[in-house]
């Protein structure tokens, strides 16, 4: 049969066209930056005793859910920014957050 091998042709190159676009469109964004590493005892022992009393105080929810939730012990802590201690105000300051 002669249309036989147009058949063939139209769909390979066309998957040919979308594999070649589809990496070039990747190929266009910007490469991500890894993921922060935090150990998970964060701070040194001074540091961790002036936020112990606001973790438990605001963030107990937090520590319930998972204990070594880092980021979300963090981020409870900034949520509550204006309640917190001023020590433990002044370690999230000297850790840039």
């Amino acid at each position: 049969m002669p249309g036989r091998g147009i058949m063939f042709r139209i769909p390979s190159l066309t998957l040919a066209f979308v594999l070649a676009t589809g990496a070039a469109a990747l190929a266009q964004l910007p490469p991500q930056p890894p993921p922060p590493k935090i150990p998970l005892n964060a701070g040194d022992e001074k540091e961790r005793a002036a936020c112990h009393p606001d973790v438990i105080k605001y963030c107990s929810s937090v520590v319930d859910a998972n204990p070594e939730d880092v980021l979300g012990i963090l981020g409870c802590l900034q949520k509550n920014r204006t309640s917190i201690s001023s020590a433990c105000n002044s370690v999230l300051k000297s850790h840039g957050q």
